[in-house]
């Protein structure tokens, strides 16, 4: 006879009228194992489907291939607050904001590190530490003080400039970095790590799909001015590693002009392919100087690189200019479901997305989603939780929930192309190009 044992060690809590939180840790919870049998895939569904919840729990004590099996597996686990008889080392991980610099991100991080936490039931300390600027001093500084509180894990969603200084400084401890890919830093150091998206690997994808001329909007932010020159440059000269591995080309081939550029050598229908590019000031609202009656840009493929809400007033005026687009192209910077609800079906009908928020967990997305928290659509949150993930499966041995591989210290995200539909995004195919 299988035999379960269910062992709580404390007894609850009196409820307390306060809204302070107490140092006293929730008690936890431990399922005991007495069967000598083996439990296969097929003997933990039938322990769910019968309701023998303590028994699939006593089982259920390791990944498997099964999805709904391993959200069962978080589910149950968060709301017994079941504890871990071999949690591994201990959970330390902290988290330095540059909270001037990263306007929203400072908590939204916060955020996505605490609710990855919240899904597993190992004991552990987030502790966030704030800079005010990202100087070498405040950040050798920040990092002593993290280093003398016994962290060696650290998320660090910092701009170009503090990860730059964090480099020249090689720390000792373990650093990640949600906001940067290093084909950007070129970083060698073994504990430097990057998890933001390749925007070069998204457009050279998204160019197979251009028609020339090629008409670039940006605006004039760094990103934008790099991400129009990478482009420029890839429509008429294809590079040949299309991936997060290849060459770093950004800021190699910057150039300011928005004149038509030529290739002789690279033809598309008999002509040579022709790259127009407009920079777009944030307070410019009407493009009627760029698109009406301008014939040089009639069937042609437009490539945004522009925030969201930008990107609806452009999509708009395509329209109402009658440009006639073979289609529109975008990175990661438009998979944003305002783009759904800002513009009319017919002016997004033939825009073609980048998208590399794939892998996802359901269980985290809805713990995010009680903190307010988005890791469907923000890859600034999704790629934290990917880099809390690869640092508790560090700590604690256990399997990895994202499966992104981790080459030359960079998250490598597979990419996917999408159509912005009625309602959702939906999967693009190459059959579907505008005649």
């Amino acid at each position: 006879m299988k035999k379960l044992l269910l062992l709580p060690l404390l007894p609850l809590l009196a409820y307390a009228k306060s809204f302070m939180l107490s140092d006293i840790p929730l008690p936890k919870t431990y399922i005991q194992n007495l069967d000598p049998y083996e439990c296969s895939t097929e003997c933990l569904k039938e322990y769910l489907d019968k309701g023998m919840i303590l028994s699939f729990l006593a089982h259920a004590n390791k990944r498997v291939d099964d999805p709904e099996l391993n959200d069962a597996m978080s589910i149950y686990s968060s709301v017994l607050n079941l504890g871990a008889f071999n949690s591994g080392g201990k959970l330390k991980i902290a988290i330095l904001i540059p909270y001037k610099k990263i306007g929203k991100y400072a908590s939204s991080t916060v955020n996505a590190s605490f609710a990855y936490m919240m899904t597993k039931t190992n004991p552990f300390t987030l502790k966030s530490y704030k800079i005010e600027d990202e100087e070498p001093q405040t950040l050798q500084a920040a990092l002593n003080k993290i280093e003398e509180d016994g962290f060696t894990y650290i998320i660090a969603p910092l701009t170009h400039k503090g990860g730059s200084n964090v480099i020249d400084l090689n720390p000792n401890a373990v650093v990640y970095f949600p906001t940067l890919n290093n084909s950007d830093m070129k970083s060698s150091q073994a504990n430097l790590l990057f998890g933001a998206i390749d925007y070069q690997a998204q457009s050279n994808l998204l160019l197979r799909e251009a028609v020339s001329p090629l008409v670039i909007f940006s605006d004039n932010s760094s990103v934008g001015k790099k991400l129009a020159a990478y482009q420029e440059k890839a429509f008429l000269n294809p590079p040949a590693v299309e991936n997060a591995e290849g060459e770093n080309l950004f800021g190699r081939f910057f150039s300011s002009d928005d004149t038509v550029q030529n290739n002789k050598n690279k033809l598309q229908n008999g002509q040579a392919k022709k790259v127009i590019k407009y920079f777009i000031s944030r307070r410019t609202t009407n493009l009627e100087r760029y698109l009406k009656e301008n014939k040089k840009i009639d069937n042609a493929s437009f490539f945004i690189n522009t925030p969201v809400i930008k990107s609806g007033m452009i999509l708009s005026q395509l329209t109402l200019y009658d440009t006639n687009a073979t289609n529109v192209l975008s990175t990661q910077i438009n998979y944003d479901p305002l783009i759904l609800s800002m513009t009319q079906y017919s002016d997004r009908e033939h825009m073609i997305v980048a998208n590399s928020i794939i892998e996802q967990n359901n269980f985290v997305i809805e713990t995010n989603s009680l903190l307010g928290n988005d890791v469907v659509y923000d890859w600034i949150n999704y790629a934290t939780t990917v880099g809390m993930d690869y640092f508790y499966s560090q700590i604690t041995g256990e399997m990895r929930e994202y499966k992104i591989p981790l080459v030359n210290n960079q998250m490598v995200y597979k990419i996917e192309l999408v159509k912005p539909g009625y309602s959702r995004f939906l999967p693009y195919s190459t059959k579907e190009r505008k005649n």
